[in-house]
């Protein structure tokens, strides 16, 4: 049971604030990049091109004919796709840092 107490009492210690303000760093970067609009924007345009290419590629004769020959869901699908993965690429070639804190906010 002593041993317990001395491992209570070095923890103590070695109690660093600037380790744990590291971690709350860490926690606001991940908040960050979870929410950051690039993210959102891109995965939502990839779905819906996705959705949208598939039905261009099953698009009846009397569709394409309405569209003057042009498979018009097919290409608006491949846009949209190409746009939501260049929207996720750049999320991930130049990753959101989370603001600083303001002095009031520092515990």
């Amino acid at each position: 049971m002593s041993d317990h107490r001395e491992h209570r009492h070095h923890d103590r210690e070695s109690y660093d604030p600037l380790v744990e303000e590291t971690e709350e760093e860490r926690q606001r970067s991940a908040a960050a990049r979870l929410f950051d609009i690039r993210r959102v924007i891109g995965g939502l345009f990839v779905v819906y091109g996705l959705i949208v290419g598939l039905m261009g590629l099953f698009d009846s004769s009397a569709e394409i004919d309405k569209a003057q020959g042009v498979r018009i869901n097919l290409w608006a699908g491949l846009v949209m796709l190409v746009f939501g993965l260049l929207m996720l690429a750049w999320q991930w070639v130049r990753p959101n840092e989370a603001p600083a804190p303001h002095r009031g906010e520092e515990r």
